[in-house]
């Protein structure tokens, strides 16, 4: 089987080990539509990863490095991710993304009649139960995400 390779960044940011199926939901979180697209990106589904045994999926975004609330975002959806900052072909830094035990202000809570859906001036919060998958439980009514791709704010 000959391997399929995705074009090498000179400047942008690659996002490796995405929990496999999630590309898209993490092409949603970087804005990434028909209006927005301004430079390459790559997207690999469902590739195997080094270790032989394991599925992922990668993005490449040329000219683009991402903000730390993009980043937690991420790590909502893909807790293993690393994060590559390439500048003129080179990794210039690289680190993983990381899920905190308490997120705040990413999601929004799918209970229409929690606190932090009527208008309150309340931040939502929410309590990592579960690191791998994610799962997250409203602070306020404690109520399960359950889809926490739907609920990014």
């Amino acid at each position: 089987m000959e391997d399929f390779k995705i074009t090498p960044i000179r400047n942008g940011t690659v996002i490796d080990h995405i929990t496999a199926g999630q590309a898209l939901n993490v092409l949603k979180i970087l804005n990434v539509n028909e209006n927005t697209i301004n430079s390459t990106i790559s997207v690999a589904m469902h590739v195997r990863s080094q270790k032989g045994y394991m599925w992922k999926d990668i993005i490449k975004i040329e000219d683009r490095e991402l903000d730390p609330k993009t980043l937690d975002q991420i790590a909502l959806l893909a807790p293993n991710a690393t994060i590559a900052i390439i500048r003129d072909f080179y990794v210039a830094e690289k680190y993983k993304v990381k899920l905190y035990d308490r997120v705040f202000g990413l999601a929004r809570c799918s209970n229409p009649d929690c606190i932090t859906n009527k208008g309150e001036p309340v931040e939502t919060e929410f309590i990592v139960t579960s690191r791998d998958p994610p799962a997250l439980r409203c602070a306020y009514c404690d109520r399960m995400l359950t889809n926490i791709s739907d609920n990014l704010i």
